[in-house]
């Protein structure tokens, strides 16, 4: 399955990737990692067969206990003695090792390999755009970079340019351009991924970079080399870091080094990525928090959506100055609207969309939309076309709105369960607005041209020359195969519904607001 899917804007990579470099420093980085996720193993291993021993019925007993004439030599404590000259770990044997960044640098090797062909594969162009899916096969997770080029020459030609193996089951990615770790001290803007997991850590990693190791920056990691031995972990919440899954993140454009989670944990923190800390933390939610997103104009202001059903608006500078609505479902997406940046979407698990002033804490919604049977899990909003917005949903159905003058309407859906599945994430390209990125529990990406769709054409003419000169026949779908399923030249068949011609929906005048 793909649980999230994230844009690189054109012309952010680096047009030729660097290799992986293990230099005396980076040894010594990654060294220092592995032993702290080493301790926490070896930690983990002593407590599942301890809880095999007492399922199983036998007594746990220390080595003094079972042995008593074994006890003059504290075997118990044995690892607690051990000076520290005498530690080992995984990268111990490969310090005496010369290491090649290319095998034309190695002298042992006569035979050339085709290595100027790959470097031409990996070449990014400015016009080409990355797209980053967080994937997971077989419990095996890991983050895919597609590289994605529109040209005509091309079509409309997707492929996995590199990927990145993942700790825990990814939730949710956040694309930023602030340098962190090993080129911190670059100037200039960056390529990086930020990665939130089941695991309470926030991994970052940089997209110029192929075959690494390991992320450049672990934010709310905890030295477990200094934890004392038979200590428990605790999932309370605390002011320093995240204790349970990392469920959403958000880098603010505009202060380029604060990175904000939402957390399983039921806490909002601000990270600043110069110091890799966190520097403010938020208790407002009372379960888990699903979604954030900074506003646009309002550089400081937050939205937060939570499954206590409410949803919050503050300024990160003075948090208890707040303002709440109450909902009727768990929320599972937020967007500020980039057309009106005081109002901003919320969709829930009920199937519903809501609008909201965010000027107005407390009062009912701009518009109600019953969008889909089943919950909403996915919706973006056109950053060009005022007024389009999409929405995706566990049902298998990806739709388009039109929701000018705040009166919704549906342009057309698209049902895509039998190749996508639950749709997971659904995002529009910053580059081409109308290409939209689809992907879920199938695993599989596609890119839907929805320009190419008559009534969107009709729908949102007017408002984009790139719908009016759209003049596509039939709707273009560029599909990413599995791995196991052969590569098809033809567009993926999907059943459309143009709802052009329908006329548009009654509604039910409320004192507060419309529902369709």
């Amino acid at each position: 399955m793909i649980s999230a899917l994230q844009w690189v804007r054109r012309g952010a990579a680096q047009a030729r990737p660097d290799k992986y470099d293990l230099d005396e420093k980076e040894f010594k980085r990654i060294n220092d990692f592995a032993a702290q996720h080493l301790a926490d193993a070896k930690e983990e291993l002593a407590a599942a067969q301890k809880a095999e021993q007492v399922a199983n019925g036998m007594a746990v007993e220390t080595i003094s206990e079972a042995n008593p004439e074994l006890s003059e030599y504290n075997l118990d404590d044995y690892d607690e003695d051990q000076p520290k000259a005498q530690e080992s770990n995984i990268f111990s044997n490969l310090k005496g090792l010369t290491y090649y960044t290319s095998n034309r640098e190695d002298p042992y090797i006569t035979l050339r390999d085709e290595e100027d062909e790959d470097q031409e594969d990996l070449m990014i162009q400015a016009t080409d755009n990355l797209l980053l899916a967080a994937k997971t096969e077989d419990d095996i997770s890991h983050l895919e970079v597609y590289l994605f080029d529109e040209s005509e020459e091309n079509d409309g030609n997707m492929y996995v340019h590199h990927d990145i193996m993942l700790p825990a089951f990814p939730l949710c990615l956040e694309w930023l351009d602030f340098r962190v770790g090993r080129k911190g001290a670059v100037e200039g803007p960056g390529n990086y991924v930020a990665i939130g997991t089941f695991d309470p850590e926030i991994e970052i990693w940089d997209l110029d970079t192929i075959d690494n190791m390991y992320p450049d920056a672990v934010l709310g990691a905890q030295d477990k080399t200094k934890k004392k031995k038979g200590a428990k972990k605790s999932k309370k919440a605390n002011n320093e870091y995240h204790t349970d899954a990392v469920m959403a993140l958000a880098w603010n454009k505009q202060h380029r080094n604060i990175l904000a989670s939402a957390s399983a944990d039921t806490t909002v923190k601000l990270w600043d990525l110069t110091t890799q800390q966190c520097a403010h933390s938020f208790n407002h939610h009372t379960d888990k928090v699903q979604a954030l997103a900074w506003n646009p104009i309002e550089s400081t202001a937050l939205v937060t959506g939570s499954y206590d059903k409410t949803v919050v608006v503050f300024d990160s500078r003075a948090p208890d100055a707040r303002a709440t609505w109450k909902l009727q479902a768990d929320v599972e997406c937020l967007r500020w609207d980039p057309h009106d940046a005081n109002c901003f979407y919320v969709s829930t698990d009920d199937g519903m969309v809501q609008y909201f002033d965010g000027r107005t804490g407390g009062a009912q919604p701009v518009f109600r939309l019953h969008a889909h049977d089943k919950a909403v899990s996915a919706m973006d909003i056109n950053t060009t076309v005022r007024g389009c917005i999409v929405t995706g949903s566990t049902d298998g159905s990806v739709k388009v709105w039109d929701v000018n003058e705040n009166r919704p309407s549906m342009v057309t859906s698209r049902q895509v369960k039998a190749d996508i599945g639950q749709v997971f994430s659904v995002t529009f390209c910053p580059d081409a607005p109308f290409n939209l990125a689809m992907a879920g529990s199938g695993g599989k990406v596609n890119i839907w041209d929805i320009a190419t769709n008559a009534g969107v054409r009709r729908a949102f003419e007017g408002r984009s020359v790139i719908v009016a000169s759209s003049k596509a026949e039939k709707e273009k779908v560029i599909a990413m195969p599995n791995d196991d399923e052969p590569e098809s030249e033809e567009e993926m068949d999907g059943a459309d519904i143009d709802m052009d011609d329908i006329a548009e929906s009654d509604y039910e005048e409320e004192e507060s607001g419309e529902d369709v």
